[in-house]
């Protein structure tokens, strides 16, 4: 079978999953990648029917989802039950799982344990974890085992209270020596978060893998967002690198109003809703 691309328009039934050397094939192409975040089995199978080519069970649920302030609160079991419900739903996108705080920071062992889990419970086929130069052995050894690994590079939120809240990440040199040792240590791909356009750029263009961008400019090899941003679900602070493509709290607000209100005035239900 030809490890070609496949067109971001072959979104029919017979279209095979894309695999991790397809995935990684799709560096200089010219064509970019795109990734999104899912959570549950509905929005997943949508987001899957749509083509991306990646979607990613985020850390983020824990902010999005569960309504806590950080990343840190979500724990390894919900991630695996969450990730189960995509992996279920999915069946042509690439599907990555967040390793969540502090999953891979127990040591090499625990690390391929905790990660081997997410592979054998959730039919997801990657993880990703935050780190690069000081996360190397980690990602070595899970590669060595057979578990594809995405390094997150730049803003790492795990780390929000060492680095004392959500910044830009400017220092070229640790951010040039994370992508590359991430890179040589297994990492098929490298998330860059938050960190200037031309050092991302340049980064990119450095590697060998593709590297995905949130907050970092239109040089990377693709793009991801949370998907709660995208379609304007999100309450409160909304980073300057998102761009919302439709105003859902509005509408499924509008909805529910007028639901409430034909219930009060009782229109609803009406005959065409009713059992004779």
């Amino acid at each position: 079978m030809s490890d070609a691309p496949q067109s971001p328009a072959s979104t029919g039934p017979n279209v095979p999953q894309l695999t991790v050397p397809k995935f990684m094939a799709l560096k200089g192409t010219g064509r970019k990648i795109t990734m999104l975040t899912a959570y549950d089995y509905g929005l997943a199978k949508l987001l899957d029917e749509t083509g991306v080519e990646a979607i990613l069970v985020g850390d983020s649920m824990s902010m999005v989802v569960q309504g806590h302030s950080n990343t840190l609160p979500v724990t390894l079991d919900e991630m695996i039950y969450h990730a189960a419900l995509v992996g279920r739903a999915v069946t042509r996108a690439l599907t990555i799982v967040d390793m969540p705080f502090p999953s891979n920071h127990l040591g090499k062992i625990k690390a391929i344990e905790n990660a081997g889990r997410i592979l054998k419970e959730t039919r997801c086929q990657a993880v990703k974890l935050e780190g690069g130069a000081d996360q190397a052995e980690i990602i070595a050894g899970l590669t060595s085992a057979g578990i594809p690994v995405v390094a997150h590079c730049g803003l790492r939120p795990q780390n929000v209270h060492l680095l004392g809240g959500y910044k830009v990440q400017r220092d070229r040199d640790r951010l040039l020596r994370e992508a590359r040792e991430a890179q040589e240590a297994g990492a098929f791909c490298v998330l860059l978060e938050c960190i200037p356009a031309e050092l991302a750029t340049e980064i990119t263009g450095m590697l060998r893998v593709p590297t995905i961008g949130i907050g970092a400019g239109d040089g990377c090899d693709g793009q991801v967002l949370v998907t709660h941003d995208l379609l304007g679900l999100t309450s409160g602070y909304v980073p300057r690198f998102v761009k919302p493509y439709a105003d859902l709290k509005s509408v499924i607000q509008n909805a529910v109003t007028h639901f409430r209100d034909d219930v009060r005035n009782g229109t609803f239900p009406g005959p065409e809703q009713q059992y004779k």
